[in-house]
C-alpha cells in the first residue's frame, strides 16, 4: 500500500523547493561526494547560500532529510534559514512517520517548531497554477541503496507530476516522464526557485518532456 496525501496542499503560496540538507551529519560528504572539508564548513555553507537567495517572507518547501547527527543541535541550526518554512518528513527525519514511532513523533516535534518548521504530511498534493502536483520525499521508485525502501510510504502513481528528493543523484530536475529530483546535491547545495518547476510543468503539458 502506498502511502496516500492527507489534505489539498496550496503549492501557490510556495516560492522555493528543496531536499536532503542533511545538516549536522558528519558523513554525508563522504557518503554522496559533497565537496566540503568538514561538517561544519558544510553546515555554514548551505546557510549562507539558502540565505543568499530566500528572503525572511518567502515560503520554502522542503522534502525531507532536514537534519541529523546531534539532532537538537543540527536543528537548532535551522533557526538561522530564512522564510517561513515547511517540513515534508523524509526517512531521516525524527518526524518522519516512515521511521518513527508515533511517541518518538510527539517528543521531537516541538525542536523542529522551535527551529522554525511547520511539520506537514509524507505527501502533500494540490494545485499550482490550476495544475495537479505531488510533493514527497520520496520519488515512485529508486532509492541510495539497491534495496527499494519505505515502499509504504512513497506516492501513487498516478500520473500527477512529482517533486522528490531522497536519492541524492547529482543529476539535477526532470526524469522519466513526470518527476522532478529538488536535492541540494543536485542543485549547488541551494534551494531551488519555484519558477523552474513552473517551467517544467509548462513543458510537461506541452508533451515536451520525454522519458530520460
Amino acid at each position: 500500500m502506498t502511502g496516500q496525501p492527507a489534505r489539498e496542499f496550496g503549492f501557490d503560496a510556495v516560492d522555493f523547493v528543496t531536499s536532503d540538507h542533511h545538516f549536522g551529519h558528519a558523513r554525508i560528504s563522504e557518503l554522496a561526494g559533497r565537496p566540503f572539508g568538514s561538517v561544519d564548513e558544510m553546515n555554514a555553507a548551505m546557510i549562507d547560500r539558502w540565505n543568499a537567495i530566500v528572503g525572511p517572507d518567502d515560503v520554502v518547501l522542503h522534502l525531507g532529510d532536514l537534519a541529523l547527527g546531534p539532532i537538537e543541535e543540527s536543528v537548532g541550526l535551522t533557526s538561522q534559514l530564512n522564510g517561513r518554512r515547511l517540513l515534508v518528513p523524509g526517512n531521516h527525519d525524527r518526524v518522519s512517520p516512515a521511521t518513527q514511532s508515533k511517541r518518538a513523533i510527539e517528543r521531537f516535534l516541538p525542536m523542529y517548531e522551535a527551529a522554525g518548521w511547520a511539520v506537514l504530511p509524507e505527501i502533500v498534493e494540490g494545485q499550482r497554477g490550476g495544475v495537479r502536483l505531488i510533493a514527497s520525499h520520496y520519488p515512485f521508485e529508486g532509492d541510495t541503496t539497491g534495496v527499494e525502501r519505505h515502499s509504504s510510504h512513497r506516492p501513487a502513481d498516478t500520473g500527477v507530476p512529482l517533486l522528490h528528493g531522497h536519492t541524492h543523484d547529482r543529476a539535477f530536475g526532470a526524469h522519466g516522464s513526470h518527476e522532478f529530483h529538488v536535492g541540494v546535491d543536485a542543485s549547488g547545495f541551494a534551494p531551488i526557485r519555484f519558477d523552474v518547476i513552473d517551467a517544467w510543468l509548462a513543458a510537461l503539458a506541452r508533451g515536451a518532456v520525454g522519458e530520460a
